[in-house]
């Protein structure tokens, strides 16, 4: 199999709180759908574009999940930022076609995407798989070299 590339920075995060945002993230989207509120989507999409696109070192949800590990005192593990920054921004196209489709009351279409995005945060949570380095290593690198 080949060797899977990541985006690279020098830049650092904590594992567990990425771990935190993935589980908090999860919460919202069902949250949304069970609740029949696009509202939690909304959330979820803002807080998706402010750890994709603004230099701000926490959104909200990262601002929670910092909280939650400095109170759990979960040790920190530090990992590189970039591959999360794509991760992000494939979660907030997601969350923006998520939106889009439930507004349309296009729901089960909504909700087939909305599974591919809580199978992605679920491997992130549970085993820290990021599938934004898989999907940069097949989909995006290859139209770069």
């Amino acid at each position: 199999m080949r060797q899977l590339v990541c985006p690279i920075s020098n830049e650092k995060i904590d594992e567990k709180i990425t771990r935190l945002n993935a589980l908090i993230g999860i919460l919202l989207l069902i949250a949304g759908f069970v609740m029949d509120s696009p509202v939690f989507l909304f959330v979820l999409m803002a807080d998706f574009f402010i750890r994709a696109f603004t230099p701000l070192k926490h959104s909200p949800i990262s601002y929670i999940s910092h909280g939650l590990t400095n109170a759990l005192n979960l040790k920190g593990k530090s990992i590189a930022k970039a591959p999360k920054v794509f991760a992000a921004r494939l979660g907030f196209l997601m969350m923006l076609v998520i939106s889009g489709l439930y507004i349309a009351n296009l729901t089960t279409a909504a909700i087939i995407v909305a599974g591919v995005l809580v199978f992605f945060a679920s491997l992130e949570f549970a085993l820290a798989v990021c599938m934004g380095c898989i999907i940069y290593t097949y989909a995006v690198l290859p139209f770069f070299k």
